[in-house]
């Protein structure tokens, strides 16, 4: 059955005592074989699924609430409502509910909840229904002990209940609570303070309903403020009545809307203000009223978002130029409020809202707004902004981009936004920082969408940096033109401060455009200037944001900072805080650390040759010694690359117990890296001992020697390898794939990849400029091995054949040469 009348929402209580939204589809009832009774169903109005399949228990406890709401508990935690669109088909299913467990359906509950133990629910069933005493001034107190004594049990409460609202026992006492305030009864008062308060904590619909009719709600409250607890009682009633004002900036027709807006409202009153904070334990006793103003606020939404004409008035009034300041201010505070009734919606009913107002128009209507002067107009549009940028950046960013093709920078909606962050008159800038957050959003590329024919990051982003990118910078621009802040009062930093904080979002999350921006506009040498600034929050998110860039290793940006020297204000900044141990010391010792420890060599090189003089005399931590190491270590290697290849091959090699021939050696020294190698020590075998650089010079130089002399011979070993420049610090080979000999060490100990010691390549190397000292060309997918003679007689004794011995490593040679 697909009318309206068995439309339905299916709800669950979450473990928060909220409800959740399973869905919109139509209800029906009827046998289920596999549950082996008449069960419940709901299907989705969108695709036809099953929401719901739900056996009638006969001794399932259900309850009808509101005239359209049906709730019962499926198991020990797990509660369930059908919220109906109409009343007839809330009814329908209520009598079919009650047909199946026998009861008549004009009872609002089919069954009492007993949890109790044996003998106490044997007794309860076997006593009769329980007795009240005559609502009468001097039986209150007796009243007030029975609500006390039966609010534990859940049979008593159940049983209390019943009684209260068979009796029409609430108008009764609503009636003597009047005798007792003109007669100033104060304990008669008290008592009644007691027996409404329990009455609250029976978590019953039928009693609320009556509670908070018309002609009740205000005494019901006016009972609730006389606490025996307080010397005085309360005065929310005349709150209520004469502070409290309703204000229809739009007229409603619909009675039963506005009756419903004025429930919902005082309702919610007596749940945070009149009501005291419930116990641990009596938390639970509460939830069937914080279920009452929900389903109140979906009805109130849901009218509004019906009554087009109500809507529709409401934009037109609020961006017609003839309409009065009050007027407005009223309008977009209605707007505002009625933004965030919304918040308390489940996500669908949120998205029909929004969607709702994004079809009326509500981005064009905030941007006439936010062109006002009114400074609390503004402010409510600034919220209202915010809950749209929450529920969906896409559309607003959308908006934006399409308004770029018909209006000028100044005038759009996102320039606007900019404009009232710099503009804000607050002191501590509270609205500036809510417009920063807003914008960041926008601005976050792991919330936009990407399909297959646009990318909404890059159009948007473009956009961006092209119209809006320049007013964000202005206030830093305009700030920065000497060496120091032209202006540096609190408000001033303040402000500065939150634009650097976007700008360094922007350098984390996007590449190229914030790329572009920072070398072409020259921003960085013009944020390092607040380095200089009295502030030291200010002057920290400078180096915040300069670190950030550093911290991409982006080539690109290295030049740029050693092409305009940008570290000179960072050194200055350092020596100028003096010995002091704070913040600005550790932050900046923390950016070279960093250089250091990634061994990023041109900025290294950079600044040891500039600004070693004025670091030298820092001995407090081991930073710039360790950065003028690193320099050292780096012009070494490009001064020795002979010497750098030899650690290569006491770094790789290892003791081999197999049978090889010194070609796998002569391989390993001219293919292994020395990256693995830790800067500043050489690596040789456990047996062995650390040697000089002396020491290591003089085989080399030998070998060297030796390969002059040898030189045909090698030929014949090696085919048609050739060896050419031995004189050069930069070495070129090439092998024949003939030899069949291949390495048996392991990768990362020799690599097989033509390379050079502090190649890009290998782990460690970092962005080396050091030149590449040997270059190996293979062919046929296999490497020829070299062989080379470390000594003349092991040379022959190779060449003859004779030698079975397991060949020494080159350490152990060296030693034996030297």
């Amino acid at each position: 059955m697909t009318d309206t009348r068995r439309r339905v929402k299916v709800y669950t209580l979450n473990e928060d005592r909220q409800w959740d939204d399973r869905g919109t589809g139509h209800v029906s009832s009827g046998y289920v074989e596999r549950l082996r009774g008449t069960s419940l169903l709901v299907r989705a109005e969108s695709d036809g699924s099953l929401l719901l399949e739900s056996k009638i228990n006969p001794n399932t406890a259900y309850q009808k609430q509101q005239d359209t709401l049906i709730v019962w508990s499926e198991a020990e935690n797990y509660d369930l409502a059908l919220s109906f669109q109409e009343k007839a088909g809330c009814d329908e299913i209520w009598e079919k509910i009650c047909q199946v467990q026998g009861k008549d359906p004009s009872v609002d509950i089919t069954q009492d909840v007993v949890d109790e133990s044996e003998e106490e629910r044997f007794d309860e069933m076997s006593s009769p229904g329980l007795e009240l005493p005559p609502c009468e001034l001097n039986r209150l107190e007796d009243l007030a002990e029975l609500v006390a004594s039966s609010l534990p049990s859940p049979l008593r409460r159940e049983k209390l209940a019943l009684a209260v609202e068979n009796e029409g026992y609430i108008r009764k006492l609503l009636e003597l609570f009047q005798v007792c305030e003109d007669l100033e009864n104060r304990e008669g008062l008290h008592h009644l303070y007691e027996i409404i308060k329990g009455i609250f904590l029976l978590n019953r619909t039928a009693l609320f309903e009556v509670m908070f009719s018309d002609e009740c709600i205000m005494d019901v409250i006016g009972c609730l403020e006389f606490d025996p607890a307080l010397p005085q009682p309360r005065r929310h009633r005349e709150f209520l009545t004469k502070t409290a004002r309703f204000k229809e900036v739009i007229p409603i027709s619909d009675p039963e809307l506005r009756q419903k807006i004025h429930q919902t409202y005082r309702v919610q009153y007596i749940q945070d203000m009149v009501l005291p904070t419930p116990s641990v334990f009596e938390e639970n006793m509460l939830s069937t009223l914080h279920s009452f103003i929900f389903f109140n606020k979906v009805e109130i939404v849901g009218m509004l978002q019906d009554d087009e004409k109500f809507l529709t008035d409401l934009f037109a009034q609020l961006t017609d130029e003839a309409t009065d300041d009050d007027k407005r201010q009223e309008l977009v505070n209605f707007l505002k409020e009625f933004c965030a009734f919304s918040q308390t919606l489940q996500p669908q009913n949120r998205d029909a809202f929004f969607k709702t107002l994004s079809n009326m128009g509500i981005l064009p209507a905030l941007e006439v707004i936010l062109g006002m002067d009114d400074v609390q107009v503004r402010g409510a549009a600034t919220d209202i902004f915010s809950y749209l940028v929450e529920y969906n950046p896409s559309m607003v960013r959308e908006f934006v981009m399409q308004e770029s093709q018909q209006n000028d920078d100044d005038i759009l909606l996102i320039n606007l936004i900019i404009e009232h962050m710099i503009c804000d008159t607050d002191p501590e800038l509270g609205g500036a920082v809510q417009l920063m957050g807003l914008l960041r959003t926008l601005l976050d590329p792991e919330n936009m969408l990407a399909t297959a024919n646009k990318t909404e990051k890059t159009e948007f982003l473009s956009f961006f940096y092209k119209h809006c990118m320049h007013v964000l910078s202005a206030p830093l621009l305009a700030n920065t033109t000497e060496e120091k802040p032209s202006k540096d009062d609190f408000q001033t930093a303040q402000l500065l401060a939150l634009i650097l904080e976007l700008l360094t979002f922007c350098v984390e999350h996007h590449t190229y455009h914030i790329k572009n921006y920072i070398i072409n506009k020259d921003i960085l040498r013009r944020v390092l200037v607040l380095t200089a600034s009295q502030h030291a929050f200010l002057a920290l998110c400078a180096l915040r944001f300069m670190r950030r860039i550093i911290g991409l290793k982006d080539e690109f940006y290295n030049r740029y900072i050693m092409r305009n020297f940008l570290f000179e204000p960072v050194i200055k900044a350092f020596r100028n805080n003096g010995s002091r141990y704070n913040l600005m010391n550790s932050a900046i010792i923390e950016m070279f650390e960093y250089i250091r420890v990634e061994d990023i060599k041109s900025l290294t090189a950079h600044i040891v040759e500039n600004y070693w003089k004025s670091l030298e005399d820092v001995d407090y931590v081991q930073t710039f010694k360790g950065l003028k190491l690193r320099y050292e270590q780096q012009r070494e290697r490009q001064d020795n690359p002979k010497l750098d290849s030899m650690r290569s091959i006491l770094r790789n090699h290892r003791f081999r117990r197999d049978a090889r021939t010194l070609e796998d050696e002569e391989e390993m020294w001219f293919n292994t890296d020395e990256d693995d190698l830790e800067d500043g020590e050489a690596v040789v075998l456990p047996s062995d001992k650390m040697k000089s650089e002396e020491d290591l010079m003089e085989p080399i130089s030998k070998f060297m020697e030796r390969k002059k002399l040898k030189d045909t011979e090698d030929k014949e070993v090696l085919g048609k390898s050739s060896l050419s420049g031995r004189q050069n610090p930069s070495f070129k080979l090439s092998f024949s794939g003939s030899t069949k000999t291949s390495l048996s060490s392991p990768p990362s100990s020799a690599s097989l990849n033509p390379g050079s010691p502090g190649s890009p390549g290998s782990p460690g190397s970092g962005a080396r400029n050091s030149p590449p000292t040997t270059t190996v060309t293979t062919k046929g997918g296999l490497v020829g091995l070299v062989d080379y003679p470390d000594d003349d007689e092991e040379e022959e004794e190779e060449e003859d054949g004779e030698t079975k011995e397991e060949p020494l490593p080159p350490s152990k040679k060296s030693k034996l040469s030297s």
